[in-house]
């Protein structure tokens, strides 16, 4: 009989190249597990319950919005960071305050809220915290009138100095 000269297991290639594949995959996969720890995706939201129970809400106010004819023009001073905001339409009489929603499509920590305050009959004012370019959508509602009572003007917008921007109830 004649002795055939195979090495150990450990000696071969094929084995530590299968190995090699496993710890490969794994080191991998807790990578991809550490950055998904690591950087959480802030659009996604929580409670969908909830947020598809205020669509309908949502609808209504801009329903109102429309009922009552309301347009909006802003601006945003790139120095001072001031919003100037004039309201028009058929509101029985203008709210002392308007709430100002820059939301953006992609990072939630972007979001901010800026409260307009009245200066004039139809003339609000308020003041950014910083300087914010780029595409958001604008929502702008009376903080005294939250939910069903109450209306909004929303669109989308791409931010960008020295513009005037214009929203409409559709």
């Amino acid at each position: 009989m004649q002795e055939n000269d195979i090495p150990p297991w450990y000696k071969q290639f094929w084995p530590w190249f299968l190995i090699g594949i496993l710890v490969f995959a794994v080191v991998i996969g807790l990578g991809l597990l550490f950055i998904s720890i690591a950087y959480q995706d802030s659009m996604v939201r929580d409670n969908y319950y909830k947020e598809g129970r205020a669509i309908n809400m949502h609808l209504g106010r801009d329903q109102m919005a429309r009922d009552l004819d309301l347009a909006a023009t802003f601006a945003i001073d790139d120095q001072t960071g001031e919003i100037s905001l004039t309201l028009t339409g058929e509101l029985p009489t203008h709210p002392p305050a308007l709430q100002f929603d820059l939301i953006s499509p992609s990072h939630a920590d972007r979001d901010r809220v800026v409260m307009l305050k009245r200066v004039a009959e139809s003339e609000y004012a308020g003041q950014m915290p910083e300087r914010i370019e780029g595409r958001h959508y604008i929502d702008i509602s009376d903080p005294a009138r939250p939910g069903e009572a109450g209306w909004r003007l929303t669109d989308e917008v791409f931010l960008a100095s020295d513009r005037t921007y214009q929203l409409v109830a559709d």
